[in-house]
């Protein structure tokens, strides 16, 4: 048997160690760059808000909800496609002229699958 691959192999052994030692100073020196660039952005940026600044609940208490009942826009049919900017001024919906809020029948669920018996 050839011991001479051995022996040379033995001779080198410091090479295995010293690549890692290499490659983790290389990953050391990459994170610390990092940090390095991360501190000089944030220097760039406006300053924080202090405890004066921050918003602040208006002097009547929080605002409500409003409910209001929608009805779809129909689009008008037409040989030429519609772009949204040119269907009504880009709302989707409009108010609903009735006051009465839209009930299910007694007895249908609503959606299916809602666990409702749903109309007989």
């Amino acid at each position: 048997m050839n011991m001479e691959w051995t022996d040379i192999a033995a001779d080198r052994s410091w090479v295995g160690g010293i690549a890692p030692f290499v490659a983790g100073l290389v990953v050391v020196g990459v994170l610390i760059g990092a940090l390095w660039l991360g501190a000089r952005v944030r220097a760039r940026e406006p300053r924080r808000p202090r405890p004066d600044e921050q918003p602040r609940m208006p002097a009547g208490g929080p605002v409500r909800e409003e409910q209001v009942n929608r009805e779809p826009d129909e689009i008008p049919r037409s040989d030429l496609r519609l772009t949204p900017y040119e269907v009504h001024g880009n709302k989707g919906s409009r108010p609903s002229e009735s006051k009465e809020r839209p009930r299910w029948s007694k007895g249908g669920g609503g959606s299916f699958g809602s666990g409702g018996l749903g109309a007989h």
